[in-house]
């Protein structure tokens, strides 16, 4: 009976102690962790396996939502995300790099100027956003983009309405919009690079093509990895941009993307046994491609002593 009474003070003595400052301080961070990403995870893996009824009512289904996914609009959401997300990547991690080079080099007078003039898309609203660049990829022959064209010599065409000629036009406000946070991220990352390994091999004969590759390149590496991998994960979870160009009309789900079926999915139809099935699925597909990516650029690498 002594060890029993003793027990609690034991407690108490040592949440009063000093011992305890440090489990105090990460407390916080393990209850944000349980109550907002390991909770909602687990709770999404299960909910995937069942057929949900109501807020107290699911039946457990197997895999069955997982045998429905591999249907037509599913498939037609994973290619649109899939082929947006591949040329998102490419012009997205290319050409803000260019922009960034010429930026640092001084052959641009005003560099800082332009620097707050790239970033200037990315502070506003896309809901305005997406009203410009629905405006200027109209229907109408009348519509800039149209206008443009014809006066090129080309043929007027429905922008949105067509599957290929859709996903340009969301790139092209996706790099208008997120190209100038890139340039800022590349800048930092130019600017950390210590300017005697430029005069170094400047001093080589090396011309500014090879210094560019042989110094800058390599000197980026971390950054470049980084602005590589949000914009995969970007690429695939695209949402918003797709809903403020299309804003309702959607002709055949030809801007569908697999972050939209599942909203389509889950809030639309109520099938969050189903939806969630759709986000596990997009989940391991970011992660599979992230990880390629970090293996072919090295990430997991040992640098040599």
């Amino acid at each position: 009976m002594q060890q029993v009474s003793k027990r609690p003070n034991k407690v108490i003595a040592f949440l009063t102690s000093r011992k305890a400052v440090p489990y105090v301080f990460v407390a916080p961070f393990i209850i944000y962790f349980l109550l907002i990403y390991l909770y909602p995870t687990v709770s999404t893996i299960l909910m995937s396996f069942q057929r949900i009824d109501g807020p107290t009512i699911s039946t457990w289904i197997g895999l069955s939502n997982y045998q429905k996914l591999f249907s037509r609009n599913f498939i037609q959401s994973l290619e649109t995300t899939t082929r947006y997300a591949f040329w998102d990547v490419v012009i997205l991690t290319s050409v803000p790099l260019i922009f960034a080079v010429v930026l640092h080099s001084g052959l641009v007078k005003g560099a800082a100027f332009f620097k707050s003039l790239f970033f200037i898309p990315a502070l506003t609203s896309i809901i305005v956003a997406g009203i410009v660049f629905r405006l200027a990829f109209g229907t109408q022959d009348t519509a800039p983009v149209n206008a443009l064209v014809t006066a090129l010599g080309g043929q007027p065409r429905k922008w949105l309405m067509f599957a290929d000629t859709g996903n340009l036009a969301l790139i092209v406000m996706t790099l208008w919009r997120w190209m100038g946070v890139n340039i800022i991220y590349y800048l930092s990352g130019i600017q950390a690079i210590p300017t005697d390994l430029y005069e170094a091999a400047e001093i080589d004969g090396a011309n500014p093509v090879q210094r560019f590759f042989h110094v800058t390149l390599p000197g980026i590496k971390p950054v470049l990895i980084y602005v590589i991998t949000i914009t995969v994960l970007g690429g695939f979870a695209m949402f918003t941009e797709s809903v403020a160009l299309w804003a309702q009309n959607n002709p055949g789900g030809v801007g569908r993307t697999i972050v939209g079926y599942l909203y389509q999915v889950g809030i639309s139809k109520a099938n969050m046994g189903m939806a969630s099935a759709v986000g596990l699925t997009l989940l391991v597909l970011v992660l599979g491609v992230n990880l390629i990516q970090l293996v072919l650029m090295g990430f997991f690498r040992k640098e040599d002593a």
